[in-house]
Protein backbone atom coordinates (compact mmCIF):
# COMPACT_ATOMS: atom_id res chain seq x y z
CA UNK A 1 0.00 0.00 0.00
CA UNK A 2 1.29 3.12 -1.26
CA UNK A 3 0.46 5.92 1.28
CA UNK A 4 2.26 9.28 0.86
CA UNK A 5 0.63 11.38 2.97
CA UNK A 6 -0.68 11.78 6.81
CA UNK A 7 -1.64 13.49 9.62
CA UNK A 8 -0.02 13.12 13.34
CA UNK A 9 -0.25 14.45 16.65
CA UNK A 10 3.01 14.36 19.07
CA UNK A 11 3.07 15.12 22.58
CA UNK A 12 6.82 15.42 24.41
CA UNK A 13 7.03 14.35 27.84
CA UNK A 14 6.39 16.99 30.65
CA UNK A 15 9.13 17.61 32.67
CA UNK A 16 9.50 15.89 36.48
CA UNK A 17 8.27 17.73 39.61
CA UNK A 18 10.93 19.53 41.93
CA UNK A 19 10.99 17.83 45.44
CA UNK A 20 10.99 19.72 48.89
CA UNK A 21 12.75 17.59 51.29
CA UNK A 22 15.21 18.28 53.97
CA UNK A 23 18.16 15.94 55.74
CA UNK A 24 17.22 15.03 59.00
CA UNK A 25 19.88 12.61 59.28
CA UNK A 26 21.85 11.45 63.10
CA UNK A 27 25.30 12.42 62.09
CA UNK A 28 23.99 15.39 59.76
CA UNK A 29 23.30 17.93 62.56
CA UNK A 30 23.09 21.11 59.72
CA UNK A 31 21.86 18.95 56.54
CA UNK A 32 19.48 21.18 55.52
CA UNK A 33 17.13 21.35 52.04
CA UNK A 34 17.66 18.36 49.73
CA UNK A 35 15.07 18.43 46.92
CA UNK A 36 16.49 17.49 43.90
CA UNK A 37 15.27 18.61 40.39
CA UNK A 38 12.88 17.18 38.01
CA UNK A 39 14.20 15.16 35.41
CA UNK A 40 13.15 16.58 31.85
CA UNK A 41 10.64 15.19 29.43
CA UNK A 42 11.36 12.77 26.46
CA UNK A 43 11.38 15.03 23.39
CA UNK A 44 9.75 13.31 20.07
CA UNK A 45 12.63 12.76 17.32
CA UNK A 46 11.68 12.59 13.85
CA UNK A 47 14.21 10.65 11.76
CA UNK A 48 14.85 10.06 7.71
CA UNK A 49 15.55 6.19 6.89
CA UNK A 50 16.10 4.18 3.48
CA UNK A 51 14.83 1.25 4.87
CA UNK A 52 10.84 3.21 4.66
CA UNK A 53 9.40 4.02 1.85
CA UNK A 54 5.63 5.14 2.98
CA UNK A 55 4.03 6.90 5.46
CA UNK A 56 1.74 3.53 6.39
CA UNK A 57 2.70 3.08 9.42
CA UNK A 58 1.32 6.92 10.68
CA UNK A 59 -2.15 6.15 8.62
CA UNK A 60 -3.19 3.40 11.67
CA UNK A 61 -0.48 5.11 14.18
CA UNK A 62 -1.12 8.44 14.27
CA UNK A 63 -0.52 9.65 17.91
CA UNK A 64 2.89 10.20 19.75
CA UNK A 65 3.61 10.61 23.26
CA UNK A 66 6.74 10.60 24.93
CA UNK A 67 7.63 9.41 28.62
CA UNK A 68 7.70 12.41 31.50
CA UNK A 69 10.19 12.82 33.44
CA UNK A 70 10.30 11.37 36.50
CA UNK A 71 9.75 13.62 39.78
CA UNK A 72 12.91 15.07 41.89
CA UNK A 73 13.41 12.92 45.32
CA UNK A 74 15.13 13.86 48.75
CA UNK A 75 19.38 13.34 49.49
CA UNK A 76 19.45 15.68 46.04
CA UNK A 77 18.84 12.89 43.75
CA UNK A 78 17.76 14.64 40.72
CA UNK A 79 14.59 12.59 38.96
CA UNK A 80 15.49 10.32 35.45
CA UNK A 81 14.89 12.17 32.18
CA UNK A 82 11.88 10.84 30.45
CA UNK A 83 12.40 8.75 27.11
CA UNK A 84 12.20 10.09 23.46
CA UNK A 85 10.42 8.43 20.73
CA UNK A 86 11.93 7.96 17.23
CA UNK A 87 9.89 8.55 14.40
CA UNK A 88 11.58 7.28 11.15
CA UNK A 89 9.99 8.46 7.58
CA UNK A 90 11.06 7.91 4.15
CA UNK A 91 13.60 9.91 2.85
CA UNK A 92 11.85 12.77 0.56
CA UNK A 93 9.50 13.80 3.98
CA UNK A 94 8.43 17.31 4.08
CA UNK A 95 6.98 17.86 7.41
CA UNK A 96 3.94 20.52 7.51
CA UNK A 97 3.05 22.57 10.47
CA UNK A 98 -0.86 21.68 10.69
CA UNK A 99 -2.11 24.99 12.16
CA UNK A 100 0.10 27.23 10.33
CA UNK A 101 0.94 25.64 7.21
CA UNK A 102 4.02 26.36 7.70
CA UNK A 103 7.18 23.85 6.37
CA UNK A 104 9.01 22.38 9.22
CA UNK A 105 11.77 20.40 7.78
CA UNK A 106 12.50 18.58 4.53
CA UNK A 107 14.09 15.36 4.96
CA UNK A 108 16.15 15.37 2.00
CA UNK A 109 18.90 12.48 2.43
CA UNK A 110 19.06 9.51 4.89
CA UNK A 111 19.80 9.85 8.55
CA UNK A 112 18.38 13.43 8.74
CA UNK A 113 17.11 13.92 12.54
CA UNK A 114 14.78 17.26 14.20
CA UNK A 115 13.12 17.63 16.94
CA UNK A 116 9.37 18.18 16.20
CA UNK A 117 7.84 18.54 19.70
CA UNK A 118 10.93 19.75 22.89
CA UNK A 119 10.21 17.91 26.83
CA UNK A 120 9.52 20.30 28.97
CA UNK A 121 11.66 21.21 31.52
CA UNK A 122 11.91 19.56 34.86
CA UNK A 123 11.30 22.00 37.93
CA UNK A 124 13.43 22.94 40.64
CA UNK A 125 13.62 21.38 44.21
CA UNK A 126 13.80 23.44 47.27
CA UNK A 127 18.22 22.98 47.35
CA UNK A 128 18.30 25.32 44.72
CA UNK A 129 16.30 27.96 46.35
CA UNK A 130 18.56 28.08 49.52
CA UNK A 131 20.58 31.13 49.95
CA UNK A 132 22.77 32.53 53.08
CA UNK A 133 19.70 34.50 54.58
CA UNK A 134 16.63 31.79 53.38
CA UNK A 135 18.36 28.76 54.58
CA UNK A 136 15.43 26.51 54.46
CA UNK A 137 13.29 27.25 51.50
CA UNK A 138 9.97 25.59 51.41
CA UNK A 139 10.31 26.54 47.79
CA UNK A 140 10.19 24.46 44.35
CA UNK A 141 8.65 24.08 41.32
CA UNK A 142 6.52 21.77 39.35
CA UNK A 143 7.94 20.71 35.88
CA UNK A 144 7.13 22.36 32.72
CA UNK A 145 4.59 20.77 30.03
CA UNK A 146 5.86 19.07 27.03
CA UNK A 147 5.64 20.73 23.85
CA UNK A 148 2.30 19.42 21.63
CA UNK A 149 2.01 19.70 17.98
CA UNK A 150 -0.25 18.28 15.19
CA UNK A 151 1.34 18.17 11.90
CA UNK A 152 0.78 16.91 8.06
CA UNK A 153 3.49 14.73 6.26
CA UNK A 154 3.78 14.91 2.35
CA UNK A 155 6.02 12.15 0.59
CA UNK A 156 7.83 13.54 -2.50
CA UNK A 157 9.82 10.40 -4.15
CA UNK A 158 12.99 11.19 -4.62
CA UNK A 159 13.97 9.97 -8.53
CA UNK A 160 15.94 11.26 -11.20
CA UNK A 161 13.84 10.61 -13.86
CA UNK A 162 10.12 10.89 -14.01
CA UNK A 163 7.92 9.21 -16.82
CA UNK A 164 4.73 10.91 -17.79
CA UNK A 165 2.64 10.74 -20.56
CA UNK A 166 -1.01 9.63 -21.21
CA UNK A 167 -2.31 6.60 -19.39
CA UNK A 168 -1.63 3.54 -21.11
CA UNK A 169 1.51 4.97 -23.35
CA UNK A 170 3.77 2.55 -22.30
CA UNK A 171 5.42 3.75 -19.20
CA UNK A 172 5.16 1.14 -16.99
CA UNK A 173 6.27 -1.47 -19.68
CA UNK A 174 9.13 1.04 -20.29
CA UNK A 175 10.28 0.96 -16.61
CA UNK A 176 9.77 -2.60 -16.61
CA UNK A 177 12.32 -3.16 -19.56
CA UNK A 178 15.17 -1.15 -18.15
CA UNK A 179 15.43 -2.02 -14.27
CA UNK A 180 14.17 -4.43 -11.86
CA UNK A 181 11.01 -3.10 -11.23
CA UNK A 182 7.23 -5.14 -11.73
CA UNK A 183 4.72 -2.92 -12.22
CA UNK A 184 1.29 -4.25 -12.61
CA UNK A 185 0.76 -4.08 -16.64
CA UNK A 186 -2.39 -3.86 -18.64
CA UNK A 187 -4.44 -3.03 -21.46
CA UNK A 188 -6.66 -0.63 -20.32
CA UNK A 189 -6.05 3.00 -18.48
CA UNK A 190 -4.91 4.01 -15.29
CA UNK A 191 -2.90 0.40 -14.86
CA UNK A 192 -0.94 2.09 -12.46
CA UNK A 193 -2.29 3.92 -9.45
CA UNK A 194 0.96 4.62 -7.55
CA UNK A 195 4.38 5.68 -8.30
CA UNK A 196 6.60 2.79 -8.99
CA UNK A 197 10.27 3.70 -8.40
CA UNK A 198 13.10 1.37 -10.18
CA UNK A 199 16.84 1.53 -10.51
CA UNK A 200 18.35 1.43 -13.81
CA UNK A 201 22.52 0.78 -14.37
CA UNK A 202 24.03 1.41 -17.59
CA UNK A 203 27.81 0.65 -18.61
CA UNK A 204 30.15 -1.82 -17.19
CA UNK A 205 31.53 -2.00 -13.42
CA UNK A 206 33.99 0.51 -13.74
CA UNK A 207 32.15 3.44 -15.33
CA UNK A 208 28.57 2.39 -14.43
CA UNK A 209 26.39 5.15 -14.27
CA UNK A 210 22.78 4.60 -12.28
CA UNK A 211 19.72 6.62 -11.87
CA UNK A 212 15.99 5.84 -10.26
CA UNK A 213 13.43 6.34 -12.48
CA UNK A 214 9.76 7.13 -11.06
CA UNK A 215 7.00 5.69 -13.27
CA UNK A 216 3.81 8.07 -12.50
CA UNK A 217 0.10 7.40 -12.82
CA UNK A 218 -1.27 8.48 -16.38
CA UNK A 219 -2.16 12.06 -16.73
CA UNK A 220 -5.22 13.57 -18.50
CA UNK A 221 -6.97 16.81 -19.04
CA UNK A 222 -7.66 18.44 -15.89
CA UNK A 223 -5.14 16.27 -14.24
CA UNK A 224 -3.91 19.30 -11.61
CA UNK A 225 -7.51 20.23 -10.87
CA UNK A 226 -8.38 16.68 -9.55
CA UNK A 227 -9.16 14.71 -12.72
CA UNK A 228 -7.88 11.25 -12.76
CA UNK A 229 -5.21 10.43 -10.33
CA UNK A 230 -2.66 13.85 -11.65
CA UNK A 231 -3.40 15.81 -9.12
CA UNK A 232 -2.65 12.98 -6.09
CA UNK A 233 0.98 12.05 -8.01
CA UNK A 234 1.90 15.17 -9.70
CA UNK A 235 4.15 16.15 -6.58
CA UNK A 236 6.27 12.83 -6.87
CA UNK A 237 8.29 14.60 -10.01
CA UNK A 238 8.98 17.71 -8.28
CA UNK A 239 12.33 16.61 -7.58
CA UNK A 240 12.86 14.74 -10.20
CA UNK A 241 15.56 15.76 -12.91
CA UNK A 242 15.06 14.69 -16.72
CA UNK A 243 11.69 14.12 -17.47
CA UNK A 244 11.04 11.86 -20.41
CA UNK A 245 7.32 12.06 -22.17
CA UNK A 246 6.25 9.17 -23.70
CA UNK A 247 3.50 9.91 -26.39
CA UNK A 248 1.77 6.71 -28.12
CA UNK A 249 1.81 6.81 -31.89
CA UNK A 250 -0.48 3.98 -32.86
CA UNK A 251 -4.01 3.91 -32.91
CA UNK A 252 -5.10 2.20 -29.98
CA UNK A 253 -4.73 4.97 -27.79
CA UNK A 254 -8.16 6.38 -29.96
CA UNK A 255 -6.62 9.85 -29.85
CA UNK A 256 -6.09 11.42 -33.40
CA UNK A 257 -3.72 14.18 -33.01
CA UNK A 258 -0.58 13.89 -30.82
CA UNK A 259 0.57 16.98 -30.92
CA UNK A 260 -2.55 17.74 -28.91
CA UNK A 261 -1.80 14.80 -26.25
CA UNK A 262 1.60 16.67 -25.89
CA UNK A 263 0.29 19.71 -25.25
CA UNK A 264 -2.09 18.50 -23.04
CA UNK A 265 0.63 16.60 -20.64
CA UNK A 266 2.15 20.20 -20.83
CA UNK A 267 -0.19 22.18 -19.96
CA UNK A 268 -1.18 20.44 -16.59
CA UNK A 269 2.33 20.48 -15.80
CA UNK A 270 2.63 23.99 -16.16
CA UNK A 271 -0.86 23.92 -14.17
CA UNK A 272 0.60 22.54 -11.23
CA UNK A 273 2.30 25.57 -10.69
CA UNK A 274 5.62 24.06 -9.08
CA UNK A 275 7.82 24.48 -12.24
CA UNK A 276 7.49 20.83 -14.05
CA UNK A 277 7.05 22.92 -17.26
CA UNK A 278 10.93 24.40 -17.40
CA UNK A 279 12.84 20.79 -16.20
CA UNK A 280 14.47 18.95 -19.23
CA UNK A 281 12.72 16.75 -21.56
CA UNK A 282 13.24 14.32 -24.02
CA UNK A 283 10.80 13.03 -25.93
CA UNK A 284 9.85 9.79 -26.49
CA UNK A 285 7.00 8.35 -29.27
CA UNK A 286 6.57 4.86 -27.74
CA UNK A 287 4.70 1.72 -29.60
CA UNK A 288 6.67 2.41 -32.69
CA UNK A 289 6.25 -1.52 -33.53
CA UNK A 290 2.57 -0.25 -34.46
CA UNK A 291 2.63 3.20 -35.18
CA UNK A 292 0.54 5.07 -37.29
CA UNK A 293 2.97 6.73 -39.55
CA UNK A 294 1.16 10.17 -39.73
CA UNK A 295 1.03 10.53 -35.82
CA UNK A 296 4.71 9.59 -35.84
CA UNK A 297 5.53 12.67 -38.70
CA UNK A 298 3.59 15.04 -36.64
CA UNK A 299 5.37 13.90 -33.33
CA UNK A 300 8.75 14.61 -35.83
CA UNK A 301 7.73 17.97 -36.73
CA UNK A 302 6.86 19.28 -33.34
CA UNK A 303 9.80 17.65 -31.77
CA UNK A 304 12.52 19.21 -34.35
CA UNK A 305 10.44 23.09 -33.77
CA UNK A 306 10.74 22.97 -30.44
CA UNK A 307 14.19 21.27 -29.93
CA UNK A 308 13.39 18.33 -28.49
CA UNK A 309 15.56 14.93 -29.25
CA UNK A 310 12.94 12.79 -30.19
CA UNK A 311 13.87 8.67 -29.60
CA UNK A 312 11.47 5.86 -30.96
CA UNK A 313 10.75 3.31 -28.90
CA UNK A 314 9.13 -0.53 -28.67
CA UNK A 315 8.74 -1.54 -25.27
CA UNK A 316 7.26 -5.15 -26.26
CA UNK A 317 10.16 -5.46 -29.14
CA UNK A 318 13.22 -3.75 -26.98
CA UNK A 319 13.65 -1.49 -30.36
CA UNK A 320 15.48 1.61 -29.07
CA UNK A 321 15.25 0.83 -25.61
CA UNK A 322 19.18 0.85 -25.05
CA UNK A 323 19.91 4.11 -27.39
CA UNK A 324 16.94 5.58 -25.10
CA UNK A 325 18.62 4.19 -21.86
CA UNK A 326 22.38 5.66 -22.94
CA UNK A 327 20.83 8.93 -23.73
CA UNK A 328 18.89 9.37 -20.45
CA UNK A 329 21.90 8.29 -18.60
CA UNK A 330 24.09 10.65 -20.55
CA UNK A 331 21.47 13.32 -19.75
CA UNK A 332 20.90 12.44 -16.13
CA UNK A 333 24.97 12.78 -15.55
CA UNK A 334 25.73 16.16 -16.99
CA UNK A 335 22.84 17.61 -15.21
CA UNK A 336 23.97 16.38 -11.47
CA UNK A 337 27.59 17.95 -12.62
CA UNK A 338 25.81 20.79 -13.45
CA UNK A 339 24.36 20.99 -9.84
CA UNK A 340 27.63 20.04 -8.47
CA UNK A 341 28.99 23.27 -9.89
CA UNK A 342 26.39 24.93 -8.61
CA UNK A 343 26.61 24.17 -5.06
CA UNK A 344 30.07 24.82 -5.25
CA UNK A 345 29.65 28.19 -6.28
CA UNK A 346 27.64 29.06 -3.82
CA UNK A 347 29.66 27.71 -1.21
CA UNK A 348 33.12 29.38 -2.20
Amino acid sequence: MFIDEAKIRVKAGDGGNGCMAFRREKFVPRGGPSGGDGGKGGDVIMESSERHNTLVHFRFNPEYKAERGRHGEGSNKTGREGADVILKVPVGTIVYDEETGDKVFDFSTADQRVIIARGGRGGRGNAQFATSVHQAPRECEPGRPGEEHSYRLELKLLADVGLVGYPNVGKSTLISRISAARPKIADYPFTTLEPNLGVVAVGDARDEISFVVADIPGLIEGAHTGSGLGTQFLRHIERTRLLVHLVDVSDASGRPDVVKDVEVILGELASFGAGLEHKPMIMVASKIDVANKDKLAALKRYSKKHKLKLYEISAVTGKGIEELKYAIAEKVEGLREQESQQADSRSA
